[in-house]
């Protein structure tokens, strides 16, 4: 067995986040044009030294258990939710002003819970960016939505989050988080969406001064209604191969010499394989015309992909080190946490950057895990603790969960000037982190 990994491991996933953060502000075009190259440089940047020193078999290993078993299953789901959300077109409702703006977070983030963070966003990020069409001032809204619908609205049941619904698989109750996460979720809610109310009104009040803006009533309308089903059997697929992967446990095994083998159940095979078709279904059944209203493209999807290929192979040390508990480079973060306060930030600040799926169930082990679930769950604090810290502070950084970055993409390409990786911290640190203080104090 390998010595724990050196924490310098970790520097291509800190050179890929620079990259992030200052490429698409000094060097637009390049960032634009070689991003592919850029996620490759620095994905090596970890696989050669690693290589040298821990042998080729040993990285080929670690990248195709990655590939197998975490990449390509979240480019199957993503893919297909942004899929059917692209083929349902939703209008109605008072375009730009505050009110009607207020609403469509307020929807999105009830959604969150229902469909998962990634269907809500991309169910709703389209009608809310229609809302804002008329509008100077874009850019909070879609941050305020990245707060609300893509992280803290899927924190009350294991369909909303990743770490939630391995909670979930793991013996966590499913209306646990719902009894538990609901003080916390709501008090965040309300607080962004008066924070947010204000802030727009205050837009809304300087761009009518300077200009008049026609905001008319648009009719509801709902186009390309297969893909509600589509989504839904999404979510149920999800969920019903998860909770059947409990008791079918067949699976393939793929031999890797003297390295661990790679298994692979026959329920992923089942959910993967569902997930497809669900996607084809759903190019099949939209009606001419929907994905076009909804300037849908592959674009935004693509440079998910891209980017979230390097942040998977980055990430692969840190994983490492963080699954060492106590023995590794992070070890003194590990002893550190023992009150829910503690949990709260440290599974937080980790989901920030890292993803928020693994570092959930590294402070869930911590805490007794599988062993102490029943006494995790009477208790509810620390269980509480990590559960509200690995979803609500995933909003923290374009990265801290899957749909902030294909959110962005989407506004990006619908023509709404999002900030950078830094302004978006700047954005995150003003708001999320007082917020999240207050939390601490009245619930941890």
């Amino acid at each position: 067995m390998h010595e724990p990994l050196s924490i310098f491991y970790g520097l291509p996933f800190v050179g890929l986040l620079l990259s992030m953060a200052i490429l698409p502000l000094k060097a637009p075009h390049f960032w634009e044009h070689k991003q592919g190259w850029i996620v490759l440089f620095w994905s090596l940047t970890f696989a050669l030294p690693y290589s040298i020193f821990h042998g080729f078999g040993s990285t080929f290993h670690l990248g195709a258990h990655t590939l197998i078993k975490d990449y390509i299953p979240f480019l199957i789901l993503i893919t297909t939710l942004y899929v059917a959300a692209g083929g349902l077109y939703l209008t109605g409702g008072e375009p730009g002003n505050p009110f009607g703006n207020v609403l469509l977070l307020a929807f999105g983030t009830v959604l969150a819970s229902l469909v998962g963070t990634t269907g809500a966003s991309m169910v709703m990020i389209r009608p809310v960016i229609r809302s804002i069409s008329k509008r100077d001032n874009k850019a909070h809204t879609v941050i305020f939505f990245i707060f609300l619908v893509s992280n803290i609205g899927g924190s009350l049941t294991p369909i909303g989050d990743p770490p939630l619904f391995l909670g979930f698989l793991h013996g966590v109750d499913f209306l646990w988080p719902l009894r538990h996460c609901s003080p916390p979720m709501i008090f965040c809610s309300i607080v962004l969406l008066g924070v947010y109310f204000a802030l727009d009104s205050w837009y809304f009040k300087k761009e009518r001064a300077t200009h008049k803006m026609e905001l008319q009533r648009i009719p509801l309308d709902i186009r390309g209604a297969s893909n509600i089903v589509i989504l839904l059997a999404v979510v149920a697929t999800v969920v019903g191969t998860g909770t059947l992967s409990k008791i079918w446990t067949g699976s393939v095994t793929i031999p890797f010499g003297s390295h661990a083998p790679i298994t692979i159940g026959f329920t992923d095979f089942l959910r993967d394989g569902l997930l497809v078709g669900l996607l084809f279904a759903s190019l099949k059944t939209t009606p001419h015309g929907v994905r076009e209203a909804n300037g849908f493209t592959w674009a935004p999807i693509q440079e998910v992909a891209r980017l979230f290929a390097g942040i998977f192979a980055t990430l692969i040390p840190l994983i490492l080190i963080l699954q060492a508990g106590t023995d590794g480079a992070l070890g003194w973060l590990v002893e550190a946490v023992s009150t829910p306060a503690r949990y709260f930030w440290a599974a937080g600040t980790l989901s920030s950057f890292l993803d928020n799926a693994p570092t959930y169930l590294l402070f869930f082990n911590v805490a007794g895990g599988d062993a102490q679930v029943q006494q995790l769950m009477s208790q509810g604090a620390i269980l509480t603790a990590i559960s509200c810290g690995a979803v609500f502070m995933g909003a923290n950084s374009y990265i801290g969960n899957a749909p902030n970055l294909l959110v962005k993409a989407v506004a990006e390409e619908q023509g709404v000037k999002m900030p950078s990786f830094i302004g978006y911290l700047g954005w995150s640190g003003a708001i999320l982190l007082p917020l999240f203080a207050l939390v601490t104090l009245i619930f941890f």
